[in-house]
């Protein structure tokens, strides 16, 4: 998809209803990562802004944030006044060329540098939450968001305000009418015509979400050894969110399997060479039933593979996982 329509941009937005905090599965790294930052431009003063409010997050969320400027960084910011303020969500900012941002800090007001990085940790807009509860004007929105300063399309329009995500898609908690991951919308774009207020700050809600075992709780998870063609490891999934993490070596480059068995539905993505945030691909239901199955060519290395609960009430089970050539 073009890159308008995949990232999240800043937006007025609402609390109106049964809207939720809400991360995207999909879009986790992997729970203790350090995460590179690299600027592509702005000032002293700008920099400084972004650094210290992606800082609000590490108190919390089992990460931390590494401002080097790395060329290969996970997380590279612009701040073009021409270009809004927008970030793409959690791991998605790997599959974006090492040239171009996956963050654009246009302007810097509020919390806004904060809104931006819970986005690239994995955490989506609100008002996008399948149990939001909320009945748009759409033809309201439609018209003023065709208009300055945004100038989208209908699908852009669709993509980030209308649509909502599948329920199987999310974790969320109770309403928070405070989250820095809701901004103000006004009223006339819902029908009920009661917007809400901008948040500058992390909310207690915020705080206790991101480090809650749906997200990065401050737990070690120890990556269990898996041999290459040494049969398969046998686990599981004692509670919705857990997240087991495995390693393996590769010695010589070839093609590759890595794959779960059993009853239990997980999602698996898969890192390295030689680092747990460089992602390489990710899979749902890509092996028999419910389990994944990721096949790519890789060269000499370390790789992690990260299993997680798909979501579903009553998901949890053992499983099986077993990297083959």
């Amino acid at each position: 998809m073009p890159r308008d329509m995949l990232r999240p941009h800043h937006t007025l937005q609402i609390g109106e209803g049964r809207a939720r905090a809400i991360i995207v599965v999909r879009n986790l790294w992997i729970n203790g990562s350090k995460l590179h930052v690299r600027f592509m431009g702005g000032t002293p003063a700008e920099q400084a802004t972004a650094r210290e409010q992606a800082n609000w997050w590490t108190p919390y969320a089992n990460l931390t944030f590494e401002f080097d400027n790395a060329p290969d960084a996970e997380i590279r910011i612009t701040f073009d006044p021409n270009d809004g303020a927008w970030s793409y969500i959690g791991t998605d900012c790997k599959s974006i060329p090492r040239d171009q941002p996956t963050m654009n800090l246009g302007f810097l007001d509020g919390g806004t540098a904060a809104h931006e990085f819970g986005h690239a940790i994995g955490l989506a807009h609100e008002h996008q939450n399948p149990a939001g509860g909320i009945e748009w004007n759409e033809e309201v929105v439609l018209r003023d968001l065709a208009g300055p300063p945004n100038f989208w399309t209908p699908d852009q329009i669709r993509h980030n305000v209308l649509e909502k995500y599948s329920a199987d898609q999310i974790r969320g908690t109770q309403f928070d009418p405070d989250s820095i991951m809701l901004y103000f919308f006004p009223g006339s774009w819902v029908k009920s015509g009661m917007g809400t207020k901008a948040n500058d700050v992390l909310s207690a809600l915020d705080k206790a979400f991101i480090a809650s075992e749906k997200a990065y709780p401050r737990t070690t998870v120890q990556a269990v050894e898996l041999q290459v063609n040494g049969g398969a490891k046998q686990a599981a999934i004692g509670v919705a969110g857990e997240e087991d993490l495995y390693k393996f070596t590769v010695s010589s480059s070839g093609r590759y399997i890595v794959e779960t068995g059993g009853q239990t539905d997980v999602v698996m993505k898969l890192f390295g060479p030689n680092s747990p945030t460089s992602l390489i691909d990710e899979d749902d239901d890509g092996g028999a039933g419910l389990n994944s199955r990721i096949v790519s060519n890789l060269v000499p290395g370390q790789y992690y593979a990260q299993i997680r609960h798909y979501n579903k009430a009553g998901g949890t089970g053992t499983y099986s996982i077993r990297v083959k050539r």
